[in-house]
């Protein structure tokens, strides 16, 4: 019987994990544990909150004694570290908060872990983070695990410091890890601050889908239950001390993306082709936007024997069908403080 400590488990990826190792792991003891900001929601875990190998607590992993006394109640034997902030535009905004969640909560954490994991046989500290910390690609080339860090953006700032603090807290304290660095995600449960599901919802709504600059920005898009199938697999089988990237071999312009979003949508909602197209408004482009991502997952697909197993294509239309179908979890979602945000940032015309 293992005990498994998740952080932002009631978020979009964090909540398709949790899900994931309940279910397939009935022998664990599973974790969740969350702050519950504007992007956590514990409706997103409605169909196994009252599994018997499940607990939520909530809890802010800046606090340093809180996590310490967590620790000690439960003697984790491991740790899945998914806690953050993660919109770009919002480090913009607010640079500090992405300091201390990003950076001073990973530390209490790795702290915790290294005080109470006296013996680290059997023990793992999983950090996930982002291929946004190796910077911005030209028109070739993928990162690889071993390209050079280069963030260009608050979040991504703080996300590289805190793969180098757990890297660093391997070397000197022998605290055993592994690290992650994934592709942009998609799927069910996504915060519609984010292209995808902030785009599926203005096209419902008939409202405009702002998109930076010309379009032409290039992101590597990643179905989220691929994604929590490679963390599955690298927890359980990763090599202590490695980096993985998981990419989904899936390029794409924005506008382009958009483009067959409006497509698709058009169909589903019987709309008269290209009507939803209209709707894509180019808005002044976005501080230091970096050009393109993308994903060289290769050694996690040799080593691990993963690879991604949604098409693009389907899985945007399992998306899509997923947000028509919950209009209730977007109403909720989209109400309150990130309503106000929105329509500060977005809405304007």
């Amino acid at each position: 019987m293992k005990t498994i400590l998740i952080t932002g488990g009631a978020g979009f990826i964090g909540s398709h994990v949790v899900r994931r190792f309940v279910r397939n792991y009935p022998q664990y003891k599973i974790v969740n544990l969350d702050k519950l900001t504007y992007a956590g929601n514990l409706s997103n875990l409605k169909d196994i909150e009252n599994a018997p190998n499940y607990e939520f607590i909530r809890a802010d992993i800046v606090a340093a004694e809180m996590i310490k006394k967590i620790f000690q109640k439960y003697r984790f034997d491991g740790v899945i570290h998914l806690a953050a902030e993660s919109h770009v535009d919002r480090s913009i905004a607010n640079p500090t908060e992405f300091i201390y969640t990003n950076i001073v909560g990973t530390v209490n954490l790795l702290n915790a872990a290294r005080e109470i994991w006296e013996q680290t046989d059997g023990k793992r500290f999983y950090h996930i983070s982002t291929d946004e910390v190796y910077g911005s690609l030209g028109d070739s080339g993928l990162f690889v695990e071993t390209t050079p860090y280069d963030p260009k953006s608050p979040y991504s700032a703080s996300k590289a410091s805190s793969d180098h603090l757990v890297r660093a807290y391997h070397h000197t304290y022998k605290l055993p890890m592994v690290i992650s660095n994934c592709s942009n995600n998609y799927g069910p449960y996504q915060f519609p601050e984010k292209l995808i599901p902030l785009s599926i919802n203005n096209i419902k709504n008939n409202k405009l889908i702002p998109v930076y600059g010309k379009g032409e920005n290039i992101r590597d898009w990643l179905f989220v239950e691929d994604h929590a199938e490679a963390i599955d697999r690298i927890f359980h089988s990763g090599i202590t001390g490695e980096t993985y990237n998981i990419g989904g071999n899936n390029e794409w312009k924005n506008i382009d993306l958009l483009r067959l979003m409006c497509t698709i949508m058009d169909k589903k909602l019987r709309r008269t082709a290209g009507t939803s197209e209209h709707l894509i408004t180019f808005v002044k482009d976005r501080a230091g936007h970096d050009l393109r991502y993308a994903i060289d997952s290769s050694k996690l697909q040799k080593d691990l024997k993963w690879k991604p197993g949604a098409m693009f294509e389907q899985g945007i239309e399992k998306t899509i069908d997923w947000y028509l179908a919950n209009p209730e979890w977007m109403k909720n979602v989209t109400s309150g403080e990130y309503q106000k945000y929105y329509d500060s940032q977005y809405n304007k015309r």
